[in-house]
């Protein structure tokens, strides 16, 4: 059974664009650190399951396209790396805190699906986006919800 999931990045971080072009169109969904968002990444992300791209924080929040979901939870290497701004002291490779997963572009949207457009429409006004205080960087979205999406999207 293939879940949904809708992942949220600052544009600044990493844009859809940089996705879109890495190598192999893949990268890891790294730096995660709130725990409803890990446990989401560890023990209910799939090999397979379609995610949602979401550009927050930023003039216009929109819904720029898919990706899937290419490789399972495992160790978030960021939270052992002093260096890098999610390294986390607590977390250690014998017993992590902290998990990722892979992603692969699968299609950018002819039109970003915005946040304003998204409150609009009625057969999404349950989605957990939309809630009142949902932040989370990693939320599970219903085959209807990605569908409608997807078609206002393209």
């Amino acid at each position: 059974m293939i879940n949904y999931w809708l992942f949220k990045s600052e544009p600044t971080s990493y844009s859809f664009d940089k996705l879109k072009q890495s190598f192999q169109q893949t990268t890891c969904w790294s730096g995660v650190r709130n725990y409803q968002a890990r446990n989401y990444l560890k023990d209910q992300c799939k090999k397979g399951d379609i995610v949602l791209f979401y550009h927050s924080n930023t003039e216009q929040p929109a819904v720029i396209g898919v990706a899937m979901i290419v490789k399972e939870g495992y160790p978030d290497v960021t939270a052992f790396d002093p260096k890098d701004v999610h390294y986390d002291s607590e977390s250690k490779k014998e017993k992590p805190t902290w998990y990722m997963v892979d992603i692969k572009f699968v299609q950018q949207f002819k039109s970003p699906v915005t946040l304003e457009e998204i409150k609009k429409n009625q057969k999404l006004k349950n989605m957990n986006l939309v809630q009142k205080g949902s932040r989370l960087s990693v939320q599970p979205v219903t085959k209807e919800e990605f569908e409608e999406i997807e078609r206002m999207g393209n």
